[in-house]
């Protein structure tokens, strides 16, 4: 059965802020020495798993060049351009969708463009697990992720421990982020994983329980996919795509669907949720500081600096600690770590007081 990939890229990673912006999100930076961007890092560790032309990205309208630019060897027609974000759900529907016209049926691997995965080899093989067991039957399978601290900014799944298919469990429950407390316990417990957002399954397989559990998305699809690969198809998607139930795909199938199963993988995951990512997929020196630009420290420790160099700006620290400090040519942030999961609230500050140019 023809395997292809679709990769999610819509997101405008607002905790990425003000490196990351609204006209040019996470995905489309480079946060790692080799200077590959997050989205090309993501088709490249495929390329020997998936054919070039059988990859599909999901993204946003106004992303529509960026993507063109970043990935110029994958078929134009391969790139979907959302009028406007309705969620995930509709977005996998879509691309599901257009792939069952196009193939009749295709396993699909539905992956986001901003993750980062340190083991690719075992990262291939959890992916081939994956593929044959979805190839089985009416299978919807995403990988777990292993937990190794109690993170709270995650959702988690609670999985069956004792129904392993070869590596592959049943899922008793998805649960959303919880609070300190709560993540340790499911920690101790080895009884839960980490939420990767990563999916595997066949295009009728999900099409089919998008079709019994959310009827409006598979009816409201129907002109769309009907258009697809003729000279209207932009005409039809920008008239009919708004009009999409806004839900994501957890919430519309995954807590609903049956044969819902999930695979423990431990591949270096990451999915460089905020500034303290950087740190984890980056060395940091022997005081535990991460400098990107020029940077001249005394007495600081665990301090995270990105700089534009364009800026042309040497920025000293002297006795700070545990800090995250990112210098872009309109805006300055420093932060505390302890609030890195609450940069959202710094954007809600800047619509408040309406400084959109800095969105």
């Amino acid at each position: 059965m023809k395997l292809t990939a679709v990769i999610m890229a819509g997101g405008k990673g607002e905790r990425f802020w003000p490196k990351s912006r609204v006209s040019y999100p996470k995905q489309f930076l480079s946060l790692t020495s080799d200077g590959e961007t997050m989205i090309q890092k993501t088709v490249k560790r495929l390329e020997n798993l998936v054919e070039k032309q059988d990859i599909y990205i999901i993204t946003n309208q106004e992303y529509l060049h960026l993507v063109e630019k970043q990935l110029p060897d994958l078929p134009k027609e391969n790139i979907i351009a959302e009028p406007c974000p309705r969620n995930t759900a509709p977005c996998i529907a879509l691309a599901g969708a257009i792939i069952q016209k196009k193939y009749q049926d295709a396993i699909m691997l539905v992956l986001p463009s901003d993750h980062l995965i340190h083991a690719e080899e075992i990262y291939i093989n959890t992916l081939k697990k994956a593929v044959k067991f979805a190839s089985e039957g009416e299978n919807l399978i995403t990988l777990g992720i292993m937990p190794t601290y109690p993170e709270t900014g995650y959702g988690y799944i609670k999985y069956l421990r004792g129904s392993s298919q070869d590596g592959v469990y049943g899922v008793e429950c998805f649960v959303e982020k919880p609070d300190l407390e709560t993540a340790k316990k499911y920690l101790r417990s080895r009884e839960y994983l980490w939420n990767s957002g990563m999916f595997i399954w066949k295009a009728s397989s999900i099409l089919n329980n998008i079709k019994k559990y959310m009827p409006d998305l598979y009816t409201g699809l129907q002109p769309i996919v009907n258009a697809y690969a003729t000279e209207n198809f932009e005409k039809i998607l920008n008239q009919n795509f708004s009009n999409l139930p806004a839900e994501s795909i957890d919430f519309g199938i995954m807590e609903k669907a049956e044969n819902i199963y999930t695979i423990p993988s431990s591949f270096g995951w990451d999915d460089v949720g905020n500034w303290l990512a950087l740190e984890r997929v980056n060395a940091t020196d022997s005081n535990g500081n991460l400098f990107d630009g020029d940077v001249i420290s005394v007495d600081t420790r665990n301090c995270t600096v990105s700089a534009d160099n364009k800026n042309n700006k040497t920025i000293a620290l002297l006795g700070l600690h545990d800090l995250v400090i990112v210098d872009t040519p309109d805006a300055l942030l420093i932060c505390d770590k302890k609030s890195t999961q609450d940069i959202k609230k710094v954007l809600a500050e800047i619509r408040k007081q309406e400084k959109f140019d800095l969105l």
